[in-house]
């Protein structure tokens, strides 16, 4: 659309992800990549699972501490064999138990039951030994790559880093509120969260690797012809033309100052949602596959975890500062659209209080509009009262600018309101 863009957040995997989403390498850069991983790393980690079949295992079912089954596949698409788990199999699993990570940092996590972590969670109570193996094999062939091959295959392992996890859960028994109940047993997801079933799998983690970069090869070679090169910058030198964009790791409200007054078009921001998910704490395997620290102590969020002192007050009080700065940078036609969602009355006292200082400030708020979600998912808030759809909250320093927007569908100028 020919607009320059300063991206700005907190969190590093979530700008190194998109840093190489708005300049994807080439899809032949990575296979070739992968070809170099796979001659460097595959077989050992193959050899992780080896059975008495000759056959790498694909799955093994684990019930509190216990092997159950062992997976194999027989060749054939999407076709398995199960198997109980030979003396070889409960060996091989009982010598790499003892791993410890050589290049992972231990995780911060903080005591929060609601996404199931405490301080002493460590990458081996969400891994098995074999595992956390089996990753750092990969991310030493990563690192042997050259520089331009290095982070797509870094950001592709912590894609995959979830399914390689024992955060797996296993279904079983599908259908039976139908009455046509399955006891094919069929493998679950990493749920987003540090919940460890009882009864999970353990994945292959080749295998899950694999996959997730076939995927990302597959994405970019179907979008390689719309692909615009764009110049990357900083602030100053995308505001003064010389570039088209900067995707920067830092708190914003440490940034945005640095933008001139009356120098942007638009603002759009995507905070978290009062306490419905903490994006940081939920991100920290993703930053430790990626050897960043994340500032948590900056993070604009309510945390259940008391020890961070992140409470509905606090976020209110830089919400509203963050939108008192990011008025001052829009121009007199600008815009500012806020996407939100929150459960209580509390977590929207913000909004009033941007809405109170708006004739200072020089914004009003023009309406409102239903976001569609893609795809339904799990970590929908689905509480008493939580609202069942995030909005887009448009502000403008154009008095009549709401008429330009009243044909979107679902536009609403009232303020939505959480449920009773």
């Amino acid at each position: 659309m020919n607009r320059r863009v300063v991206g700005i957040d907190i969190n590093p995997a979530a700008v190194r992800l998109t840093r190489m989403l708005v300049s994807p390498p080439p899809a032949a850069l990575l296979h070739k990549a992968f070809q170099r991983v796979s001659a460097v790393v595959k077989e050992a980690i193959l050899d992780s699972y080896a059975t008495v079949q000759k056959k790498p295992a694909t799955h093994y079912v684990w019930r509190n501490g216990m092997m159950e089954k062992v997976w194999l596949t027989n060749g054939k698409r999407c076709s398995r064999v199960e198997l109980q788990p030979s003396e070889q199999d409960i060996a091989l699993a009982e010598r790499f138990e003892s791993y410890q990570p050589q290049r992972l940092r231990a995780p911060r996590f903080f005591t929060n039951s609601r996404i199931n972590s405490s301080p002493s969670l460590k990458m081996k109570d969400l891994f098995t030994g074999r595992a956390l193996r089996n990753i750092e094999l990969l991310l030493a062939g990563i690192d042997d790559l050259p520089v331009a091959e290095q982070e797509p295959m870094r950001l592709a392992l912590t894609a995959a880093v979830g399914q390689m996890s024992k955060m797996v859960f296993a279904i079983t028994g599908r259908g039976k509120t139908t009455g046509a109940r399955s006891e094919k047993m069929e493998v679950g997801s990493w749920v987003i969260g540090y919940w460890r079933p009882k009864q999970h799998f353990e994945i292959n983690v080749w295998n899950c690797f694999e996959r997730r970069v076939q995927k990302l090869i597959k994405a970019v070679a179907e979008s390689e012809s719309a692909h615009i090169t764009a110049k990357a910058g900083q602030i100053l030198t995308v505001c003064d033309g010389d570039a088209d964009y900067a995707i920067l790791n830092d708190d914003c409200l440490a940034l945005l100052p640095q933008l001139r007054d009356k120098s942007v078009d638009l603002v759009i921001t995507d905070p978290p949602h009062g306490d419905r998910i903490p994006y940081l704490e939920l991100s920290e395997i993703w930053n430790v596959i990626l050897d960043e620290e994340p500032p948590f102590e900056s993070e604009i969020v309510v945390s259940n975890a008391k020890e961070r002192g992140k409470k509905t007050l606090a976020y209110n009080e830089a919400m509203s500062r963050f939108l008192e700065i990011a008025s001052r940078k829009l121009t007199d036609n600008g815009f500012l659209v806020l996407f939100f969602n929150a459960r209580t009355e509390a977590s929207w006292k913000f909004l009033g209080s941007f809405n109170n200082s708006a004739d200072t400030a020089g914004m009003t708020y023009c309406g409102c509009f239903p976001l569609v979600y893609s795809a339904a998912s799990v970590v929908q808030d689905n509480r008493d009262g939580a609202l069942r759809t995030d909005y887009g909250l448009v502000f403008s320093r154009a008095a009549a600018a709401s008429h330009s927007l009243a044909d979107i569908p679902g536009w609403s100028f009232t303020l939505p309101t959480p449920k009773e």
